[in-house]
């Protein structure tokens, strides 16, 4: 081998060591994403199971799942978690504690997806045969909410019955023995739970009666300061996600490759998820920063799931004012982006 043959090969490997070492540096430094889901059917599911996410933010996600909003606001408030997927009742109860957050996307108003089962074989027929019963709910959830607001229309005061602070899992451990007679919770713990029970009212159905509940994602308020473009790059694909499911989700039945990925992430059956899709209204990116949603309608819903905890004493104060807890940012720069 020549000198200058020599020199070139010399050069060659170093400059392949430098491009790798940058390409390590890089991945290093990769920003870091924490994002806690639950077992909930939606449509977003898809693009996290496929990367779709990571790819749009640039940026490493570590996906955690949580069985109650309850336990992903305390993730959150530790700092363990960026974005978080919850309930009406626990970012209200998040918010009125001045949890430094904001909700970014109203994923779904609750219909049929979440409700109130009775045991067969409890006695309990209607309302009233609650009373002595043991119920089991997750504490500070939508469907503690919506449990609270069905006792109150039905006019039973809820410490003539026993309600148990029982997680999803939980719910369908304790039901299997027989441990309860009642439960509100969602899938897929609804759905086993249906199995030997009747549902004896559901989250429409309460919400007809001036409690309505959704779900929606809220993130860190320093981390959307510091990474605003990864917060907009998850809102942008999220609603792309309820666009390809408003468009095709009709498609969607029990042997689609959409019912298997979700059924997959979430525990249910994939049967079931065509159905369980049904359970809710997942509004469109272009009518997030709506009047009826972020825009000022989730500032409401808040204020109201608020005063109702407040009544409830599971709050000890409601804030004169819930919208720094709500911000159009993030659906904005989405639409801006498309």
């Amino acid at each position: 081998m020549t000198a200058f043959t020599r020199r070139t090969v010399l050069a060659g490997v170093a400059a392949i060591g430098l491009t790798f070492a940058a390409g390590v540096n890089a991945k290093a430094e990769e920003t870091k994403v924490t994002i806690a889901y639950q077992t909930v059917v939606e449509p977003s599911k898809l693009p996290q199971a496929d990367g779709t996410y990571e790819k749009a933010a640039r940026a490493s996600i570590d996906w955690k799942k949580f069985d109650s909003g309850a336990d992903v606001i305390a993730a959150i408030a530790s700092g363990a978690v960026d974005i978080g997927y919850v309930g009406s009742s626990p970012l209200a109860a998040a918010a009125s504690r001045e949890l430094p957050i904001e909700t970014i996307f109203v994923v779904g108003i609750i219909g049929e997806s979440e409700a109130l089962v009775v045991r067969d074989g409890a006695k309990i027929t209607e309302p009233k045969d609650l009373v002595g019963k043991k119920i089991a709910v997750p504490f500070v959830s939508t469907t503690h909410y919506s449990l609270l607001a069905a006792l109150k229309h039905w006019g039973i005061d809820p410490k003539s019955v026993e309600i148990l602070n029982l997680r999803p899992p939980e719910i369908a451990a304790a039901w299997s023995r027989g441990d309860i007679d009642a439960a509100y919770v969602w899938d897929p713990a609804l759905g086993k739970i249906k199995e030997n029970g009747k549902v004896l009212t559901d989250s429409a159905e309460v919400g007809t009666w001036g409690a309505p509940t959704f779900d929606a994602w809220i993130v860190r308020k320093d981390f959307a300061e510091k990474h605003p473009e990864i917060v907009a790059s998850f809102v942008k694909v999220t609603g792309a996600a309820y666009a390809d499911f408003k468009a095709k989700g009709a498609s969607w039945d029990a042997k689609s490759p959409e019912a298997a990925t979700i059924a997959r992430l979430t525990g249910a059956k994939a049967e079931e998820v065509p159905a369980l899709l049904k359970g809710y209204h997942f509004p469109q990116l272009d009518e997030q920063a709506s009047a009826a949603l972020l825009g000022g309608g989730t500032v409401k819903a808040i204020a109201d799931a608020s005063a109702f905890l407040k009544e409830q004493g599971k709050i000890p104060a409601v804030l004169p004012d819930y919208t720094p807890y709500v911000t159009t940012k993030f659906v904005t720069d989405a639409l801006a982006s498309n």
